[in-house]
């Protein structure tokens, strides 16, 4: 009898606490500029989520590459991130661009365009996964912003 109520008690739980659904992604926002150095610009940007499900699991960016004025400038690589559950999140995308790359050969005539516009071209481009209880399953971002600078 003890087994049985162990076993329907694991049942329960699992039933209960299950993945309906895949965490919703809502999409990146706030991509801005904010630092520049004459060693670094930072440029970050935050990827929304909700998640509906009762229990989390584990994001993590997959080579998510940023391009400026359609160049690529850098790749993000960060932590894994905890999914709370039932809740509505983000987690940052930050990268650090160093200032000789963005006045590379390749890349002046688009910054001396940005220069006279006062805009930068920002893109985030790469997956996003998510994994809770070996499924993995994989968000692609691709999302390009107009920045402001700030002169």
């Amino acid at each position: 009898m003890r087994k049985f109520v162990i076993l329907l008690t694991i049942l329960v739980l699992f039933v209960g606490c299950s993945v309906k659904e895949k965490p919703e992604f809502l999409g990146v926002e706030n991509i801005k500029i904010l630092d520049a150095t004459s060693q670094n610009v930072v440029v970050s940007g935050d990827a929304k989520f909700k998640n509906p499900n009762d229990i989390g699991g584990k994001l993590r960016t997959e080579n998510i590459l940023v391009f400026i004025n359609d160049v690529e400038m850098a790749t993000l690589v960060s932590q894994e991130f905890e999914v709370p559950a039932k809740d509505l999140f983000t987690i940052p995308l930050m990268v650090e661009i160093p200032t000789d790359s963005i006045f590379s050969d390749k890349s002046i005539g688009g910054l001396i365009g940005s220069l006279f516009s006062e805009t930068l071209k920002v893109q985030y481009q790469g997956d996003i996964k998510y994994k809770v209880f070996g499924f993995t399953y994989t968000y692609s971002i691709n999302k390009t912003e107009n920045v402001k600078i700030k002169l």
